[in-house]
């Protein structure tokens, strides 16, 4: 869950926040206990605290003070601290829940909320949570444009609670016994003892309108996008990035400034940016930007593809891509087209699509950048009821790379 964030995803967040170059190094105290209790694997693969034989028995198979992290290399989540950093939610307000589709499948979510008096300086265990969920939620719809990458979304009403809680989120898959999942610590503000005035007093007060967007950096394929902050009488969540074409929402951020990829070169695009608060808010949109996306760059570009395992069905696939220009590429595309009737199912380290033959495969956020003369490398799984073959046609930014 990217909003409001898991402890998984705001450690992948910090932790790169205070790296250099793409390597983990958090500045928040819970998140360096994570690093050092479980190494870099909770960060880098934030979206993966699942058991896969979970078959809906959570209470059976998962024991107290292990809720948060119920997967050994996840353990370091079920630290009980004060530093967990908590994002504030209006109590008995709508907001839109966001969860990231690494991979996406068929499933029912499953929100729960600590009850009121639970103890923060204790693990978490089953009877602190309500003994049922304030919200459930099957199949819900993906959209592009999350913090990174297709999200599922959905909305759901906040229970009436004060101070600090935990959602705790299970996702269990109906296509599989796999479920996932998730804590995320919040701070409700508008709810408990109100004084008799008859519930909670929702927030709403919308934001002001961002600032006019200026374009910085275009080179074709992306542009870097900022803009001057909103403001809100509890505070702004999240910006989002529409084309004002069509009203597509681009991408969506915490912050002043989003890199958009994927851009035609030599095209002239318009957006604008819309702010929004925890209680769902959102402002009126800013003013539109308009501008060209700019000539693509010459890249001399070089892919190394490789398949080490393979089984009856499927493979597994790693990708290399060298930038061999003296300039850095900000923001990649790498397309292809397979040769034997593969399907690609899960990637990481980068996003991945599939249209017929063609796959289209976007960075993310630590490895949207190739410097010159440097690589990035990513993996994916593939169905194949074949040998799998050598894929044809590597496009970078739309340019044709040699193949290693």
């Amino acid at each position: 869950m990217t909003y409001p964030p898991t402890r998984s995803y705001i450690c992948y967040v910090n932790g790169i926040e205070g790296g250099q170059g793409g390597n983990i190094a958090p500045t928040n105290p819970a998140c360096q206990n994570l690093l050092a209790e479980n190494g870099n694997y909770p960060f880098y693969n934030w979206f993966g605290n699942l058991i896969s034989d979970a078959g809906g028995r959570h209470r059976e198979i998962i024991p107290d003070g292990q809720l948060c992290g119920p997967h050994p290399q996840f353990s370091g989540l079920n630290l009980v601290s004060e530093h967990w950093p908590t994002t504030t939610l209006v109590a008995g307000s709508t907001i839109t829940f966001q969860y990231n589709a690494w991979a996406p499948h068929p499933g029912t979510w499953y929100l729960y909320v600590t009850k009121d008096g639970w103890d923060p300086n204790s693990p978490l265990g089953w009877d602190d949570l309500e003994p049922v969920p304030f919200h459930t939620v099957t199949d819900p719809p993906i959209r592009p444009g999350g913090p990174e990458g297709p999200e599922y979304y959905w909305d759901a009403t906040l229970p009436n609670k004060s101070g600090r809680h935990i959602i705790y989120s299970i996702w269990q898959r109906s296509d599989s016994p796999e479920a996932f999942y998730d804590c995320t610590d919040v701070v409700f503000v508008g709810g408990g003892d109100d004084g008799g005035s008859g519930g909670p007093q929702p927030d709403t007060e919308a934001p002001t309108a961002p600032g006019t967007p200026v374009a910085g950096s275009l080179n074709g394929t992306s542009a870097q996008i900022s803009w001057p902050a909103a403001t809100d009488n509890v505070g702004v969540a999240e910006y989002r990035v529409y084309n004002a074409a069509n009203d597509e929402l681009l991408a969506t951020t915490r912050t002043t400034s989003v890199t958009l990829t994927g851009l035609t070169p030599n095209t002239d695009y318009s957006i604008y940016v819309v702010a929004r608060d925890a209680a769902g808010n959102t402002s009126s949109p800013s003013a539109t930007l308009t501008f060209n996306s700019g000539d693509a760059p010459a890249l001399a570009c070089e892919i190394e593809y490789s398949t080490p395992n393979t089984w009856y069905g499927g493979f597994t696939a790693q990708v290399r891509i060298y930038n061999g220009s003296h300039e850095s590429i900000d923001g990649w595309e790498l397309t292809w087209d397979f040769t034997n009737g593969e399907t690609i199912n899960q990637a990481w380290n980068a996003t991945a699509q599939q249209s017929g033959t063609t796959v289209t495969v976007t960075n993310v956020s630590w490895n949207s950048t190739i410097p010159h003369h440097g690589s990035v490398e990513f993996g994916f799984n593939a169905n194949s009821t074949r040998e799998p073959g050598v894929p044809e046609n590597f496009k970078l930014n739309g340019s044709l790379c040699s193949v290693a």
